[in-house]
């Protein structure tokens, strides 16, 4: 489930995302002052709604290593990444009577939910794995250790989400803001089993 953001603002839905659009100073009704005759009839923050709702923000694509389609596994480390492409800055404007705002994402955060319980909260996209790294190696900065085979989860498989938090910043009109907490999610579903360890002699 997306969570819901709480504050003294509009809450909107934007896609799988959610986020809060700020109040100005004197947005409430008590301290509201009569519109300027000669100036702007469309209010900025109307406008600035507008273009974060156009933001296009990009579903995170999951990888692991081993790869997603193979099985993981237990006591070994499990690298986790999303795809690079999803993690660069979105930007949309708007515009109404005379009044421009930009919107500019930027991704901040990605909660990895590992399905066994353990949750991995990540600041970038992760590393990919590649030969230069040991078979044995732990991921520098997004990684996990199963500590349980997936064979008593429902189909014999972990569920895996993750969620990247995105923060917008806007400015148009003569001001600016923050929309923080906008989430786009994905999962998949991952196998996690032991490997025995045959000694011969």
């Amino acid at each position: 489930m997306t969570p819901t953001v709480v504050s003294d603002g509009w809450e909107y839905d934007l896609g799988n995302g959610m986020g809060i659009l700020p109040r100005f100073d004197g947005d409430k009704g008590e301290n509201k002052k009569p519109a300027d005759p000669g100036g702007p009839q469309v209010s900025v923050q109307a406008v600035a709604q507008q273009a974060v709702k156009r933001l296009s923000l990009p579903k995170p694509v999951i990888h692991t290593s081993p790869g997603e389609d193979y099985v993981q596994v237990v006591h070994v480390p499990t690298w986790m990444w999303v795809e690079r492409s999803t993690w660069e800055p979105v930007s949309a404007s708007a515009a109404v009577e005379g009044v421009s705002v930009k919107a500019t994402a930027r991704p901040r955060t990605v909660v990895w939910s590992m399905g066994e319980g353990g949750q991995v909260v990540c600041r970038g996209p992760g590393t990919p794995y590649s030969d230069a790294y040991s078979p044995k190696a732990s991921s520098p900065d997004c990684g996990y250790t199963y500590q349980r085979a997936s064979l008593s989860a429902p189909g014999r498989a972990y569920r895996v989400s993750v969620q990247v938090t995105w923060d917008v910043e806007w400015q148009g009109g003569g001001k600016s803001g923050v929309v923080p907490g906008l989430v786009m999610a994905a999962q998949r579903r991952l196998v996690v089993d032991e490997v025995q360890t045959v000694v011969t002699r």
